[in-house]
């Protein structure tokens, strides 16, 4: 009696007998057919190679090699350029074998061999210094390049190898030379900071700080409402000025007249004057909290950015708005102005910067590489470059068109604040509490500091919303979330020797975007 099976049972057996019967050779290539080889050969000498198939090779090298190549195994034609001239080139193909211009094909050599590293970087092609020939180097690959990559589809460099041209006399020469895998390049040693003061008095969260250009002393402004002036020396309170009504998200000292400038989320933006300790003068027109502000360091021009998704240009003696900055789409956290161009620089909640041109009004350039709100943007106080801030990432751009630089990895947190010194140190300032010491240049993150919050707050009070450089930057001042100002300044006693860079210059992997 013969046992039925079901459908799935017999086709997987019939399954296995298939593979059992081709199992053997399953793996062995398919025999090479010498004709039908020299023919796809030939095919793609000329449609991929064609544009090189020209070049020449100097007879000098010819005679190194040995005596001319009497045939050639493709059975190509000599071009019409080198009929009726007595024979001083050769042309040569991209097959690898022969293994070189002039070696006769014998038995040995058409086993199919690819030339050696040093012979492949040996083979260089000299040509006549007429601009046709120039032209055409330009455009196309190098002989020996041509048969270092025998067989590869390529329409481009091969890489990890670059053509270097180097003009010698009248003649161009295409070496070969392995280009190195780009590695992070030495950062530059910077002394660790650490802490040595903090400051107590605000009843709230201390969300801005500024340093006022004489360096005597800075101001805070905090969710207590109220803005306080401390002496920086000392770090003793000097004076507290009330007004407004909500928290005080704003501060910054003019350089240019004896005025303070303050915002703050009851949508009030106010100049004082330090002479009178007084308001003398509202900016009236943001519909929602104003989260940020900068001065113009060459006009008298005041910049804010607001929850309501604009920034507004005023004139600080008239009072009048002189722009609204309008397109981007959430809450606009900061905004950050130069004396060259583009002026005004603005970072989002809708993960967007721009550039902005303050004649005109609108915007130049959008960033939009953040996958995350921007609340942070910092400008580099010598080179013409800029950092912004976010969950994501820290990037760093240029300008004036904001190309891309950089990223900085490794600062997992909500990112408030950014500032940089002139000495190249960047530090990063996160809603967690822990701030990250960068060195500008290379990206390399030396330090990471976490400091103990106030005593009788709780840890989860732990958070940095700004900080800012002292005038001679040998200072660093943060406003925290346990309502204190924290100082730090480098350690004197480090050097080099003690406190060594734990940098290896390996190979970066560097997310581009």
């Amino acid at each position: 009696e013969v046992q039925k099976h079901s459908v799935h049972t017999l086709v997987f057996r019939s399954l296995k007998r298939t593979h059992d019967m081709f199992v053997a050779d399953n793996a062995k290539p398919i025999p090479l057919d010498e004709e039908s080889h020299k023919v796809k050969m030939a095919v793609k000498l000329r449609t991929e190679y064609g544009s090189v198939l020209h070049m020449p090779t100097l007879k000098e090298n010819l005679r190194e090699k040995g005596g001319p190549n009497t045939g050639d195994p493709y059975g190509h034609k000599q071009y019409s350029g080198n009929q009726g001239q007595e024979l001083e080139y050769m042309i040569t193909g991209t097959h690898p074998y022969p293994p070189g211009p002039g070696v006769a094909l014998t038995a040995d050599t058409k086993v199919q061999r690819m030339p050696s590293e040093s012979a492949a970087q040996s083979l260089a092609v000299a040509l006549p210094a007429s601009q046709s020939r120039m032209d055409a180097n330009r455009t196309a690959a190098g002989v020996g390049d041509i048969y270092r990559h025998a067989g590869i589809s390529e329409r481009s460099q091969p890489p990890g190898m670059s053509a270097a041209m180097v003009e010698a006399g009248g003649n161009k020469n295409t070496a070969l030379m392995a280009k190195k895998a780009p590695t992070m390049p030495k950062p530059q040693w910077h002394p660790p900071w650490k802490l040595y003061r903090v400051i107590s008095g605000h009843l709230g969260w201390v969300r801005c700080i500024a340093v006022e250009p004489g360096n005597q002393w800075f101001v805070t402004g905090s969710a207590d409402r109220t803005i306080k002036i401390w002496d920086l020396a000392s770090g003793k309170l000097k004076l507290s000025l009330t007004g407004h009504i909500s928290t005080v998200r704003g501060v910054i000292v003019s350089a240019r007249s004896p005025y303070l400038f303050s915002c703050g989320e009851d949508k009030q933006v106010k100049c004082w004057d330090l002479e009178y300790n007084k308001v003398i003068r509202h900016y009236h027109g943001h519909l929602s909290a104003v989260y940020g502000l900068d001065l113009h360091p060459t006009i008298d021009v005041l910049v804010t950015c607001s929850r309501d998704s604009t920034a507004r240009i005023w004139d600080v003696r008239t009072k009048a708005s002189v722009h609204t900055l309008s397109g981007h789409t959430n809450a606009v956290a900061t905004v950050k102005c130069q004396a060259a161009e583009p002026q005004i620089i603005t970072g989002s909640h809708d993960t967007t910067i721009r550039l902005w041109d303050l004649v005109a009004g609108k915007t130049r350039v959008t960033l939009t590489n953040h996958k995350k709100s921007v609340r942070a943007v910092v400008l580099h106080p010598r080179h013409y470059t800029f950092a912004s801030g976010s969950p994501d990432n820290i990037k760093q751009w240029k300008f004036p068109d904001g190309n891309f630089i950089q990223n900085l990895s490794g600062h997992n947190a909500i990112i408030n604040t950014l500032a940089v010194n002139s000495d190249g140190v960047l530090v990063s300032g996160a809603d967690n509490g822990t701030m990250h010491l960068w060195d500008w240049r290379t990206g390399y993150n030396f330090q990471r500091v976490h400091a103990a919050v106030q005593p009788g707050s709780l840890d989860s009070e732990s958070g940095i919303f700004a900080c800012v450089f002292d005038q001679s930057e040998s200072r660093l001042l943060t406003a925290e979330a346990d309502k204190t100002i924290k100082v730090y300044k480098e350690d004197d006693t480090a050097t080099e020797e003690t406190h060594p860079v734990s940098w290896k210059p390996e190979i970066i992997k560097r997310k581009r975007f």
